[in-house]
C-alpha cells in the first residue's frame, strides 16, 4: 500500500532506501559547527542494525506467592553503535499492562517477536524516531501480563515497582536476567541511567506513580491522558462510575497464565474497593497525589479537556500538587476525549517531543525550558499559548445561583440568592448533562440551571471549579452533578463521537526509520467536528451521603438539609461574547455515574449554593462581563446545530477503545 510522507507518496522499499541515503548522508556529515554545543540530536545511528533484545528484571516482589521473586520483562531497542564507541545513552520508557492484550495507540499495536523470542515490533514510533537519535526505547511489560510474572494490582505496588525496578536497573541497583527462569546475569552497561518515562492512560498513570516514588535516575515523565489517584477513576467523592471495580481491569488486562494464579490478589481488589465508594488502604496506596513532594522528575503533562474515562480532575489534582512543589512542568491541553497528541497535533508533538527529551535527558540547551508553558486547543487545530498556567491572573471568585422568572431556570451572578430562596429537581436517571443543557432555558423537573446575562466580553476561566450545593433530598440516597456550560454556537471536536474528536484516514505518514517489521508509518488523522448550540465544558459529581467525610459515605435523612462541596475536572475555557455561562446542578449523569439506590427528589437551598470558579481577571474579569451592553459584533446564534451526541457509557479500562 502506498505511503504518504509529508505529501510524498512512497512505498516500503523506497522509504527504506531513501532512509538509507539520507542516514549516509548524516554519518558522512561534519559533526557540529566548530565544535559548537549541540542543540538537537541527530538521526545518525543505524535503526536496522540496532540492538533488539530481551531482559528480565527483579522486581523483589513476590505479588503471586509462588515462593519466588517476580521478574518482568524488558524488551529494548538501542543503537548499537554508542556501546561500541564506549559511550553511554539515555532511554525513553513506556511501561505497560497493553502489550499483548489489547495493544497501544490509536491502530492497536501490539509487540512482535521472531521465533527465538526476540523483539521484533515495537508499538508507537518512539522506537524507530527516537533510537536513530542515540537513545534506547525500552517497553517493559507490567508484572502478571504478556511475559513477566507477579500480578497485575491496578496502580498498586506491583505495578508501580515493575516499571521502578527497571530503572534501579539500569542505575546498576537490581538484578536483570537474560531469561525469565535462568539464572545468568546482565547489566545496563550501555545506559548512563538517565531515563524519561512517557505513556497514554495507563501507561501515564505507572510514569506518575514511578515520579511519586521520588527514583534517582528519572529525570523527566510525559503522562498524557493519566490517572493521578485510582480511586478518583472508580469513583467520584463516593459516587460510583463503573459498574465494576479494579478486579475487572485487572482480570481484563492479566496473561492466561497470571489469571490462573493471580486468585489472591484478584479477590484483595474486590474486598478492599468496596462498591459503597468508602475510601481505603487500597486506594491511599494508590494515590500518588499525596506523594507529589517526592517528585524529582520534570512533567510534561499532556489531556484532553473531553475526556471522560481519564476525567481531567486527575489532571488538575496532580498539577496543582506539583505546581505547589515547584516541579519544572509543561502541559498541552486538547479539545479531544482520550486521544494522543500523535493524532491531532502529530508534527508539533513530535517535535516538542523531540526537543523536551533532547532537553532533559541529553542536556540540551535548547531552549524548551523557556517557551510559554501551556498550549491550550480554543478551536479544532487553532492553538494559545500561556507563560504559565492557569495564568498569573487567575483568581478564584464565588459566583451565586438564584430565582428566574420560571422555575429550574435562575440567575448565575455575584449577588447571594434571597433567603428562602429554592430550586427542586428529581433526579432522573436516563437523562444526561446534554439533556440538561438542551433544556436550560425550559422548565424541567430533572434540574436546576443557571445562566449569566449574555456577556459584554469574553470570560476566560481556567483550572479548577468548585461548586458547594446545599440540598435537602427525600430519600435516604442521592447523587448530584454540577456541570459548567458555555450556552452559544461554536464548532468543537466532536468528543462524543467514536473517535474523541479525530476521524482516522487511509494515508500515513512516518515519523523515523523502519524495518521490515516495525514501520515508522501511521495512519493520519484529521479533526473531526461538529455545531453545537452549547458546550458542557466542565464537570463533577458526588454521592450527598459523603456530606461530612470524603472518606465514608453515610445515610441520609428524608428532610434534612446536607452540605456538600462537588470538585470539578479541570479546564480552560472561553465564553465568547454574547454567549453566557450557566451552572446546572442536577442528579445522576447518565452513562458518567451509577444512579443511587433511591430516586430522589432534591430541594436546593440557593441562599447557601455557590460555585468557585476561576476566572483569568478575577472578581473584576467577571463583573466586566456580565455588565454592559452586548457588543453588536458577538456571535448569533446557529439554527439547526448538529450538537454533539449524549455520553457513551463510560469506559472500564484507561484507555477505553483507544488505549
Amino acid at each position: 500500500m502506498p505511503i504518504r510522507v509529508r505529501g510524498t507518496r512512497l512505498t516500503y522499499r523506497s522509504l527504506v532506501v531513501a532512509a538509507s541515503a539520507a542516514l549516509m548522508t548524516v554519518l558522512l556529515s561534519p559533526a557540529g559547527a566548530q565544535g559548537a554545543s549541540p542543540r538537537e540530536s541527530r538521526p545518525v545511528y543505524s535503526y536496522g542494525n540496532a540492538v533488539r533484545e530481551s531482559v528480565w528484571v527483579d522486581t523483589g516482589l513476590d505479588g503471586d506467592g509462588n515462593g519466588k521473586s517476580d521478574r518482568v520483562a524488558v524488551d529494548i531497542v538501542r543503537p548499537r553503535e554508542p556501546a561500541a564507541q564506549g559511550r553511554k545513552i539515555p532511554v525513553i520508557m513506556d511501561a505497560s499492562p497493553y502489550y499483548s492484550c489489547c495493544g497501544r495507540g490509536n491502530e492497536s499495536q501490539l509487540k512482535t517477536y521472531d521465533s527465538q523470542g526476540n523483539p521484533v515490533q515495537f508499538p508507537l514510533h518512539y522506537d524507530n524516531y527516537f533510537v536513530p537519535r542515540g537513545y534506547a526505547f525500552v517497553a517493559v511489560d507490567l508484572a502478571g501480563t504478556n511475559r513477566s510474572d507477579g500480578c497485575v494490582d491496578v496502580g498498586g505496588r506491583s505495578d508501580i515497582q515493575s516499571a521502578k525496578a527497571v530503572i534501579d536497573w539500569l542505575n546498576g541497583r537490581a538484578r536483570g536476567y537474560t531469561t525469565r527462569t535462568g539464572t545468568e546475569r546482565t547489566g545496563a552497561g550501555w545506559s548512563n541511567g538517565r531515563t524519561g518515562m512517557i505513556g497514554k492512560s495507563y501507561d501515564g498513570t505507572i510514569a506518575n506513580g514511578v515520579a511519586a516514588t521520588g527514583v534517582d535516575g528519572l529525570r523527566t515523565i510525559v503522562p498524557i491522558g493519566s490517572i493521578s489517584s485510582w480511586y478518583d477513576y472508580y469513583f467520584a467523592q463516593g459516587a460510583p462510575l463503573y459498574d465494576s471495580g479494579p478486579e475487572w481491569l485487572s482480570d481484563y488486562v492479566e496473561s492466561p497464565e497470571a489469571r490462573a494464579r493471580c486468585a489472591a490478589v484478584q479477590q484483595k481488589l474486590v474486598d478492599e474497593a468496596p462498591r459503597t465508594g468508602d475510601r481505603t488502604k487500597l486506594w491511599s496506596e494508590r494515590d500518588y497525589v499525596k506523594d507529589a513532594r517526592k517528585v524529582k522528575a520534570s512533567v510534561f503533562a499532556v489531556h484532553g479537556m473531553q475526556d471522560l474515562n481519564v476525567r481531567t480532575k486527575h489532571l488538575g489534582q496532580w498539577w496543582d500538587a506539583l505546581a505547589d512543589r515547584g516541579v519544572e512542568r509543561k502541559i498541552w491541553l486538547s479539545q479531544t476525549g482520550h486521544v494522543d497528541p500523535f493524532d491531532y497535533r502529530r508534527a508539533e508533538w513530535v517535535d516538542t517531543l523531540h526537543r523536551w527529551f533532547d532537553h532533559y535527558l541529553l542536556g540540551y540547551d535548547n531552549g524548551i525550558d523557556r517557551e510559554p508553558m501551556a498550549d491550550i486547543e480554543r478551536h479544532p487545530d487553532q492553538w494559545s499559548t500561556d507563560k504559565v498556567w492557569p495564568p498569573r491572573t487567575t483568581e478564584v471568585t464565588t459566583v451565586r445561583p438564584g430565582t428566574g422568572t420560571a422555575p429550574g431556570v435562575g440567575t448565575l451572578t455575584r449577588r447571594p440568592a434571597r433567603p428562602g430562596a429554592t430550586e427542586t429537581f428529581t433526579d432522573d436517571p436516563k437523562q444526561s448533562e446534554t439533556d440538561w443543557a438542551a433544556d436550560l432555558e425550559r422548565t424541567t423537573g430533572t434540574k436546576a440551571g443557571f445562566l449569566t446575562a449574555p456577556l459584554a466580553h469574553d470570560l476566560r476561566l481556567a483550572g479548577s471549579s468548585k461548586v458547594t450545593v446545599t440540598a435537602t433530598p427525600t430519600t435516604a440516597t442521592a447523587h448530584l452533578s454540577a456541570v459548567l456550560v458555555d450556552v452559544g454556537p461554536d464548532t468543537i471536536r466532536d468528543y462524543a463521537a467514536s473517535g474523541e474528536g479525530i476521524t482516522t484516514l487511509t494515508d500515513r505518514t512516518c515519523w523515523g526509520a523502519s524495518t521490515a517489521g516495525d514501520s515508522s508509518c501511521f495512519k493520519a488523522t484529521e479533526a473531526r467536528t461538529t455545531t453545537v448550540d452549547r458546550t458542557v465544558f466542565s464537570r463533577g459529581w458526588a454521592d450527598l451521603g459523603t456530606y461530612a467525610s470524603a472518606d465514608k459515605g453515610r445515610p441520609l435523612t428524608p428532610g434534612k438539609r446536607y452540605t456538600i462541596t462537588v470538585d470539578l475536572a479541570a479546564s480552560d475555557h472561553v465564553v465568547p461574547a454574547g454567549h453566557r455561562l450557566a451552572l446546572i446542578v442536577a442528579g445522576t449523569d447518565k452513562d458518567l455515574i451509577d444512579p443511587p439506590d433511591s430516586t430522589p427528589t432534591l430541594t436546593l437551598d440557593l441562599a447557601r449554593t455557590s460555585a468557585k470558579l476561576p476566572f483569568v481577571g478575577g472578581a473584576a474579569a467577571f463583573v466586566r462581563a456580565t455588565a454592559g451592553p452586548v457588543p453588536a459584533t458577538a456571535t448569533p446564534r446557529v439554527s439547526r446545530p448538529e450538537g454533539v451526541a449524549p455520553p457513551r457509557p463510560a469506559h472500564r479500562i484507561p484507555g477505553g477503545s483507544r488505549s
